[in-house]
């Protein structure tokens, strides 16, 4: 039996649609569901094994892209949000009903990634998202309990379902950090 990843990747995934433009993200709640409009692609989405990102019940990691902040408002039930973790990086606004994170926004104005809010598309009935393209913090999920002896099937299984597996981000994002902070220090010139 493989190893059980993510439901959304499990079995596949399909590829981004073109010209997709956003969708509604909903919580879980039956009744009173906060809803997220998005009118954009999501981007960078990816399996996320770190112990602060929203996992479904039965996942080992999260999957989780980023969307430009201007694309993203709350269309209803938004008095239902409550930040996570207000000293996290990622200020996670998860429905105090159901547990869901909604989505994650960097505050902090000198941040790398200040401007990107982080999203769960399996939140949404819309088909056409950017489809997973890696898989991150990996080695995290012994933190949530993961076997460190079952590591090397997990990654062959990333592999498998054709997610490059990193102990961090990927490489391009990795870069974007890497040049946000040379242009700041001035090592770079903007």
């Amino acid at each position: 039996m493989p190893v059980a990843i993510h439901p959304s990747v499990d079995n596949g995934f399909k590829p981004a649609a073109e010209n997709f433009k956003g969708g509604t993200l909903t919580c879980k709640c039956a009744s009173n569901p906060v809803t997220v409009k998005i009118t954009s692609q999501s981007a960078h989405n990816h399996a996320c094994g770190c112990t602060k990102c929203w996992k479904p019940e039965g996942a080992v990691f999260s999957v989780v892209a980023v969307v430009p902040r201007d694309s993203l408002s709350v269309t209803a039930n938004g008095n239902k949000l409550k930040v996570v973790d207000a000293n996290a990086t990622i200020q996670r606004q998860a429905c105090t009903g159901c547990g869901v994170h909604m989505y994650g926004r960097v505050e902090n104005t000198k941040h790398p990634f200040y401007g990107l809010d982080f999203i769960h598309t399996e939140l949404s009935k819309e088909q056409g998202w950017s489809p997973p393209q890696f898989a991150a913090f990996v080695s995290s999920i012994i933190e949530s309990g993961a076997k460190p002896d079952q590591m090397g099937a997990v990654r062959a299984r990333l592999k498998e379902i054709g997610l490059e597996p990193y102990d961090c981000l990927s490489p391009p994002l990795m870069d974007y950090i890497a040049t946000h902070v040379a242009k700041a220090s001035g090592v770079l010139k903007a």
